[in-house]
Protein backbone atom coordinates (compact mmCIF):
# COMPACT_ATOMS: atom_id res chain seq x y z
CA UNK A 1 0.00 0.00 0.00
CA UNK A 2 1.41 3.22 -1.18
CA UNK A 3 1.38 6.50 1.78
CA UNK A 4 -0.46 9.00 1.91
CA UNK A 5 2.39 11.23 1.51
CA UNK A 6 3.82 9.80 -1.31
CA UNK A 7 0.10 9.53 -3.11
CA UNK A 8 -0.02 13.15 -2.64
CA UNK A 9 2.75 13.90 -4.77
CA UNK A 10 2.37 11.30 -7.25
CA UNK A 11 -1.92 9.99 -7.59
CA UNK A 12 -1.65 12.08 -10.57
CA UNK A 13 1.17 11.72 -12.67
CA UNK A 14 -0.99 9.87 -14.94
CA UNK A 15 -2.26 13.26 -15.73
CA UNK A 16 0.77 14.86 -16.98
CA UNK A 17 0.30 16.34 -20.25
CA UNK A 18 3.68 18.51 -20.52
CA UNK A 19 6.95 17.51 -19.02
CA UNK A 20 6.50 20.52 -16.29
CA UNK A 21 7.39 19.10 -12.56
CA UNK A 22 4.81 21.47 -11.35
CA UNK A 23 1.65 21.12 -13.18
CA UNK A 24 1.30 24.76 -15.41
CA UNK A 25 -1.88 26.85 -14.64
CA UNK A 26 -4.16 26.43 -17.11
CA UNK A 27 -6.08 30.02 -17.80
CA UNK A 28 -7.89 28.40 -21.09
CA UNK A 29 -11.90 27.75 -20.98
CA UNK A 30 -11.83 26.82 -24.24
CA UNK A 31 -9.69 23.74 -26.07
CA UNK A 32 -9.12 22.63 -29.81
CA UNK A 33 -11.04 19.84 -30.98
CA UNK A 34 -9.11 16.37 -31.66
CA UNK A 35 -9.55 16.03 -35.40
CA UNK A 36 -8.97 12.55 -35.28
CA UNK A 37 -11.83 11.99 -32.45
CA UNK A 38 -14.74 14.08 -33.68
CA UNK A 39 -17.65 12.09 -32.12
CA UNK A 40 -21.09 14.10 -32.06
CA UNK A 41 -22.14 14.74 -28.47
CA UNK A 42 -24.70 12.29 -28.41
CA UNK A 43 -22.84 9.59 -29.52
CA UNK A 44 -20.73 9.62 -26.85
CA UNK A 45 -20.83 6.33 -24.29
CA UNK A 46 -19.34 8.74 -21.50
CA UNK A 47 -17.84 11.55 -20.92
CA UNK A 48 -14.62 10.03 -19.74
CA UNK A 49 -12.75 11.29 -23.21
CA UNK A 50 -12.81 14.76 -21.44
CA UNK A 51 -10.24 13.35 -19.06
CA UNK A 52 -7.71 13.52 -21.83
CA UNK A 53 -9.37 15.99 -24.09
CA UNK A 54 -11.10 18.71 -22.57
CA UNK A 55 -13.11 21.32 -24.39
CA UNK A 56 -14.72 23.77 -21.82
CA UNK A 57 -13.43 24.37 -18.60
CA UNK A 58 -17.17 24.26 -17.15
CA UNK A 59 -17.34 20.39 -17.65
CA UNK A 60 -13.44 19.31 -17.31
CA UNK A 61 -10.04 20.99 -17.04
CA UNK A 62 -6.37 19.79 -16.75
CA UNK A 63 -6.11 20.52 -13.37
CA UNK A 64 -9.35 20.01 -12.20
CA UNK A 65 -8.74 16.43 -13.82
CA UNK A 66 -5.84 15.92 -11.88
CA UNK A 67 -7.38 17.02 -8.93
CA UNK A 68 -10.00 14.22 -8.89
CA UNK A 69 -6.94 11.81 -9.71
CA UNK A 70 -5.58 12.41 -6.25
CA UNK A 71 -8.92 12.79 -4.63
CA UNK A 72 -10.08 9.54 -5.61
CA UNK A 73 -6.90 8.05 -4.47
CA UNK A 74 -6.03 9.73 -0.91
CA UNK A 75 -9.83 9.75 0.22
CA UNK A 76 -10.95 6.10 -1.16
CA UNK A 77 -13.42 6.48 -3.68
CA UNK A 78 -15.01 8.49 -7.10
CA UNK A 79 -14.07 11.97 -6.06
CA UNK A 80 -16.14 15.48 -7.69
CA UNK A 81 -14.27 18.28 -7.85
CA UNK A 82 -16.46 21.85 -6.88
CA UNK A 83 -16.11 25.42 -6.53
CA UNK A 84 -16.73 25.45 -2.83
CA UNK A 85 -17.67 23.18 -0.02
CA UNK A 86 -21.29 24.71 -0.16
CA UNK A 87 -21.45 23.89 -3.90
CA UNK A 88 -20.28 20.02 -3.07
CA UNK A 89 -23.26 20.22 -0.42
CA UNK A 90 -25.57 21.35 -2.52
CA UNK A 91 -24.48 19.25 -5.59
CA UNK A 92 -25.04 16.20 -3.25
CA UNK A 93 -29.05 17.31 -2.59
CA UNK A 94 -29.49 17.85 -6.21
CA UNK A 95 -28.65 14.21 -6.92
CA UNK A 96 -29.91 12.50 -3.86
CA UNK A 97 -33.60 14.70 -4.06
CA UNK A 98 -34.48 13.65 -0.33
CA UNK A 99 -37.55 14.82 0.73
CA UNK A 100 -36.26 15.09 4.23
CA UNK A 101 -33.29 15.94 5.80
CA UNK A 102 -32.11 15.63 9.28
CA UNK A 103 -29.49 18.00 10.44
CA UNK A 104 -28.20 18.74 13.73
CA UNK A 105 -25.38 21.50 14.31
CA UNK A 106 -23.17 21.74 11.45
CA UNK A 107 -21.93 24.71 8.93
CA UNK A 108 -24.33 27.07 9.15
CA UNK A 109 -24.07 27.51 5.02
CA UNK A 110 -25.38 24.28 4.74
CA UNK A 111 -27.86 24.84 6.87
CA UNK A 112 -28.41 27.67 4.49
CA UNK A 113 -28.89 25.56 1.74
CA UNK A 114 -31.22 23.43 3.29
CA UNK A 115 -33.40 26.01 4.12
CA UNK A 116 -33.66 27.11 0.14
CA UNK A 117 -34.54 23.19 -0.26
CA UNK A 118 -37.31 23.96 2.13
CA UNK A 119 -38.83 27.31 0.80
CA UNK A 120 -38.62 26.34 -2.69
CA UNK A 121 -39.10 22.45 -2.90
CA UNK A 122 -41.05 21.47 0.30
CA UNK A 123 -38.28 19.90 1.89
CA UNK A 124 -38.75 18.81 5.35
CA UNK A 125 -35.88 19.78 8.51
CA UNK A 126 -35.82 17.38 10.96
CA UNK A 127 -32.95 17.07 14.07
CA UNK A 128 -30.72 14.29 14.58
CA UNK A 129 -33.01 13.07 17.54
CA UNK A 130 -36.16 12.23 15.35
CA UNK A 131 -34.57 10.11 12.55
CA UNK A 132 -36.61 6.96 14.01
CA UNK A 133 -39.47 9.07 13.94
CA UNK A 134 -39.56 10.41 10.86
CA UNK A 135 -36.64 9.13 8.72
CA UNK A 136 -37.61 7.14 5.36
CA UNK A 137 -36.20 5.48 2.46
CA UNK A 138 -34.15 8.09 0.42
CA UNK A 139 -33.87 10.85 3.17
CA UNK A 140 -30.66 12.27 4.32
CA UNK A 141 -28.86 12.38 7.34
CA UNK A 142 -26.17 15.05 7.48
CA UNK A 143 -23.08 14.72 9.99
CA UNK A 144 -20.56 17.04 10.09
CA UNK A 145 -17.78 15.46 12.73
CA UNK A 146 -15.70 17.23 14.03
CA UNK A 147 -18.51 19.57 14.41
CA UNK A 148 -18.16 23.32 13.44
CA UNK A 149 -17.25 25.35 15.62
CA UNK A 150 -16.75 23.11 18.57
CA UNK A 151 -14.44 20.99 17.00
CA UNK A 152 -16.14 18.08 18.89
CA UNK A 153 -16.83 14.64 17.58
CA UNK A 154 -19.77 12.14 16.77
CA UNK A 155 -20.09 8.69 16.92
CA UNK A 156 -20.42 8.11 13.19
CA UNK A 157 -20.74 4.72 13.17
CA UNK A 158 -23.94 5.00 15.35
CA UNK A 159 -25.68 7.25 13.00
CA UNK A 160 -24.83 4.91 10.23
CA UNK A 161 -26.64 2.30 11.59
CA UNK A 162 -29.54 4.76 12.65
CA UNK A 163 -29.43 5.83 9.22
CA UNK A 164 -29.24 2.76 7.10
CA UNK A 165 -32.11 1.32 9.99
CA UNK A 166 -34.95 3.36 8.03
CA UNK A 167 -33.78 3.23 4.56
CA UNK A 168 -32.10 6.66 4.79
CA UNK A 169 -28.13 7.67 3.46
CA UNK A 170 -25.10 8.99 5.87
CA UNK A 171 -23.23 12.11 4.60
CA UNK A 172 -20.16 13.06 6.69
CA UNK A 173 -18.53 16.53 6.42
CA UNK A 174 -15.20 15.23 7.49
CA UNK A 175 -14.02 18.60 7.12
CA UNK A 176 -12.60 19.32 10.03
CA UNK A 177 -10.84 16.06 10.04
CA UNK A 178 -9.34 15.14 7.10
CA UNK A 179 -7.54 11.82 6.53
CA UNK A 180 -5.02 10.80 7.85
CA UNK A 181 -6.72 12.19 10.92
CA UNK A 182 -10.35 10.26 10.63
CA UNK A 183 -10.82 8.05 7.73
CA UNK A 184 -14.87 7.84 7.95
CA UNK A 185 -15.40 5.28 5.32
CA UNK A 186 -14.66 2.73 8.28
CA UNK A 187 -17.90 3.35 10.50
CA UNK A 188 -20.47 3.18 7.94
CA UNK A 189 -21.09 6.78 5.92
CA UNK A 190 -22.41 6.68 2.11
CA UNK A 191 -21.30 9.96 0.73
CA UNK A 192 -17.81 12.14 2.32
CA UNK A 193 -18.38 15.83 1.86
CA UNK A 194 -15.02 18.32 2.45
CA UNK A 195 -14.51 21.92 2.45
CA UNK A 196 -11.60 21.50 0.68
CA UNK A 197 -11.19 25.71 0.99
CA UNK A 198 -9.72 24.32 4.56
CA UNK A 199 -7.19 21.95 4.90
CA UNK A 200 -6.60 20.34 1.72
CA UNK A 201 -6.41 24.32 0.45
CA UNK A 202 -4.10 24.95 3.79
CA UNK A 203 -2.97 28.62 2.82
CA UNK A 204 -6.48 30.68 3.05
CA UNK A 205 -6.49 31.39 -1.10
CA UNK A 206 -8.72 29.14 -2.43
CA UNK A 207 -12.02 28.11 -2.67
CA UNK A 208 -13.07 24.45 -3.33
CA UNK A 209 -14.83 21.54 -2.13
CA UNK A 210 -15.63 17.96 -3.02
CA UNK A 211 -17.72 14.92 -2.89
CA UNK A 212 -16.30 11.62 -2.47
CA UNK A 213 -18.67 8.41 -3.69
CA UNK A 214 -18.86 4.52 -3.62
CA UNK A 215 -20.39 3.86 -6.93
CA UNK A 216 -18.62 4.95 -10.10
CA UNK A 217 -22.04 5.92 -11.68
CA UNK A 218 -23.03 8.03 -9.36
CA UNK A 219 -19.89 9.55 -9.53
CA UNK A 220 -20.58 10.12 -13.49
CA UNK A 221 -23.88 11.46 -12.62
CA UNK A 222 -22.45 14.12 -10.57
CA UNK A 223 -19.75 15.18 -12.92
CA UNK A 224 -22.89 15.61 -15.55
CA UNK A 225 -25.17 17.81 -12.96
CA UNK A 226 -21.66 19.37 -12.00
CA UNK A 227 -21.55 20.69 -15.93
CA UNK A 228 -25.23 22.08 -15.57
CA UNK A 229 -25.02 23.38 -12.14
CA UNK A 230 -21.99 25.59 -13.21
CA UNK A 231 -19.68 24.77 -10.15
CA UNK A 232 -17.21 23.10 -11.23
CA UNK A 233 -13.66 24.50 -9.88
CA UNK A 234 -11.81 27.16 -11.57
CA UNK A 235 -8.63 26.92 -13.34
CA UNK A 236 -6.06 29.33 -10.51
CA UNK A 237 -8.13 27.62 -7.93
CA UNK A 238 -6.90 24.22 -9.42
CA UNK A 239 -3.65 24.94 -9.34
CA UNK A 240 -3.36 26.47 -6.00
CA UNK A 241 -4.69 23.21 -4.80
CA UNK A 242 -2.54 21.05 -6.63
CA UNK A 243 0.28 22.65 -4.77
CA UNK A 244 -1.40 22.86 -1.75
CA UNK A 245 -1.98 19.18 -1.48
CA UNK A 246 2.00 18.19 -1.83
CA UNK A 247 2.36 19.10 1.45
CA UNK A 248 -0.80 18.34 2.77
CA UNK A 249 0.25 15.61 5.64
CA UNK A 250 2.94 17.45 7.36
CA UNK A 251 0.72 20.63 7.83
CA UNK A 252 -1.69 18.63 8.77
CA UNK A 253 -0.36 16.55 11.19
CA UNK A 254 1.22 19.80 12.16
CA UNK A 255 -1.75 21.65 13.25
CA UNK A 256 -3.21 18.29 15.06
CA UNK A 257 -0.06 18.19 17.34
CA UNK A 258 -0.14 22.01 17.95
CA UNK A 259 -4.16 22.15 18.60
CA UNK A 260 -4.19 19.65 21.19
CA UNK A 261 -0.96 21.26 23.06
CA UNK A 262 -2.90 24.47 23.14
CA UNK A 263 -5.93 22.77 24.36
CA UNK A 264 -4.55 21.11 26.95
CA UNK A 265 -2.61 23.99 28.68
CA UNK A 266 -6.12 25.87 28.52
CA UNK A 267 -7.94 23.26 30.33
CA UNK A 268 -4.63 22.54 32.73
CA UNK A 269 -4.57 26.23 33.48
CA UNK A 270 -8.64 27.25 33.03
CA UNK A 271 -8.78 27.73 37.10
CA UNK A 272 -5.92 30.55 36.81
CA UNK A 273 -8.50 32.59 33.77
CA UNK A 274 -11.87 31.56 35.48
CA UNK A 275 -13.09 35.19 35.26
CA UNK A 276 -12.87 34.75 31.46
CA UNK A 277 -13.11 31.44 30.50
CA UNK A 278 -15.96 29.66 30.70
CA UNK A 279 -16.13 26.34 28.50
CA UNK A 280 -13.61 24.93 26.25
CA UNK A 281 -15.09 22.43 23.54
CA UNK A 282 -12.26 20.26 21.65
CA UNK A 283 -12.36 16.47 20.54
CA UNK A 284 -9.50 15.57 23.03
CA UNK A 285 -11.53 16.54 25.93
CA UNK A 286 -13.93 13.82 25.04
CA UNK A 287 -14.14 10.57 27.14
CA UNK A 288 -16.29 8.45 24.69
CA UNK A 289 -14.25 5.40 23.57
CA UNK A 290 -15.63 5.99 19.57
CA UNK A 291 -13.76 9.57 20.21
CA UNK A 292 -10.10 8.23 19.66
CA UNK A 293 -10.98 5.21 17.29
CA UNK A 294 -12.06 7.86 14.85
CA UNK A 295 -9.64 10.17 14.98
CA UNK A 296 -6.95 7.60 15.29
CA UNK A 297 -4.41 9.52 13.34
CA UNK A 298 -5.20 12.79 15.64
CA UNK A 299 -7.39 15.47 17.13
CA UNK A 300 -8.72 18.16 14.81
CA UNK A 301 -6.76 21.75 14.29
CA UNK A 302 -10.15 23.65 15.52
CA UNK A 303 -11.84 24.26 19.17
CA UNK A 304 -13.76 26.59 20.35
CA UNK A 305 -14.09 28.58 23.81
CA UNK A 306 -17.07 30.08 25.23
CA UNK A 307 -15.83 33.56 27.50
CA UNK A 308 -17.73 35.06 30.19
CA UNK A 309 -19.18 37.49 28.30
CA UNK A 310 -19.56 39.54 25.22
CA UNK A 311 -17.54 42.28 25.56
CA UNK A 312 -14.20 39.86 26.47
CA UNK A 313 -15.20 38.33 23.19
CA UNK A 314 -14.79 41.89 21.26
CA UNK A 315 -11.52 42.33 23.05
CA UNK A 316 -9.80 38.98 23.29
CA UNK A 317 -8.69 38.59 19.28
CA UNK A 318 -7.06 42.31 19.69
CA UNK A 319 -4.88 41.13 22.14
CA UNK A 320 -3.23 38.65 20.22
CA UNK A 321 -0.10 38.58 18.23
CA UNK A 322 -0.25 35.33 16.37
CA UNK A 323 -3.45 35.16 15.66
CA UNK A 324 -5.71 36.76 12.99
CA UNK A 325 -9.12 37.93 13.39
CA UNK A 326 -10.57 36.52 10.93
CA UNK A 327 -13.24 33.48 9.71
CA UNK A 328 -11.76 30.41 8.24
CA UNK A 329 -9.85 27.74 9.06
CA UNK A 330 -7.08 25.22 8.02
CA UNK A 331 -4.66 27.42 7.26
CA UNK A 332 -1.18 27.47 8.27
CA UNK A 333 -1.58 30.86 9.88
CA UNK A 334 -3.93 30.38 13.55
CA UNK A 335 -6.79 32.51 13.11
CA UNK A 336 -9.16 33.34 15.78
CA UNK A 337 -12.66 34.31 15.24
CA UNK A 338 -15.54 35.90 17.47
CA UNK A 339 -18.11 33.60 15.57
CA UNK A 340 -21.09 35.44 16.43
CA UNK A 341 -19.88 37.62 13.24
CA UNK A 342 -20.16 35.19 10.46
CA UNK A 343 -23.11 32.69 11.93
CA UNK A 344 -26.11 33.90 13.01
CA UNK A 345 -27.36 30.46 14.89
CA UNK A 346 -24.29 30.23 17.59
CA UNK A 347 -23.74 31.40 20.97
CA UNK A 348 -23.11 34.91 21.31
CA UNK A 349 -20.32 34.08 23.40
CA UNK A 350 -18.44 31.53 21.34
CA UNK A 351 -14.62 32.10 19.87
CA UNK A 352 -13.26 29.26 17.50
CA UNK A 353 -9.88 29.05 17.34
CA UNK A 354 -8.27 27.42 14.04
CA UNK A 355 -4.79 25.94 14.86
CA UNK A 356 -1.84 26.65 12.32
CA UNK A 357 1.56 25.43 12.10
CA UNK A 358 3.15 28.31 13.88
CA UNK A 359 5.40 26.85 16.95
CA UNK A 360 2.83 25.47 19.48
CA UNK A 361 5.20 27.03 22.71
CA UNK A 362 4.66 30.49 20.76
CA UNK A 363 0.69 30.24 20.43
CA UNK A 364 -0.06 28.75 24.17
CA UNK A 365 2.54 32.08 25.38
CA UNK A 366 0.18 34.78 23.25
CA UNK A 367 -2.57 32.88 24.12
CA UNK A 368 -1.71 33.19 28.25
CA UNK A 369 -0.73 36.54 27.63
CA UNK A 370 -4.07 37.45 26.50
CA UNK A 371 -6.38 35.96 28.92
CA UNK A 372 -4.43 36.64 31.53
CA UNK A 373 -4.87 40.91 30.24
CA UNK A 374 -8.61 39.92 30.35
CA UNK A 375 -8.51 38.31 34.04
CA UNK A 376 -6.73 41.02 35.28
CA UNK A 377 -9.55 43.62 33.85
CA UNK A 378 -12.32 41.68 35.00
Amino acid sequence: MVHLSTELIHADDKDNRVTDVAPPINVATTFRYNNDDLIPWNDRENLDFMENEPIYSRLAHPNSTRLESLFSQILGGHAVIYSSGCSAFFAAMIHLNPKRIFMGQSYHGCRAIAHILTRNFDVKQHTLDEIEEFAQEGDVVHLETPVNPYGTSYDIQSFADRAHAKGALLIIDSTFAPPPLQNVWDFGCDIVMHSATKYFGGHSDLLSGVLVVKDEEACKKLRDDRIYLGTNIANLESYLLLRSLRTFEMRVLKQSENATKVVKFLFDNREKYNKVLNKIYHSSLQTEEFVKKQLKGGYGPVFSLTLQNVEQCKKLPSKLEYFQHATSLGGIESLIEWRALTDPYIDQTLIRVSIGCENADDLIQDLGNALQALQDEA
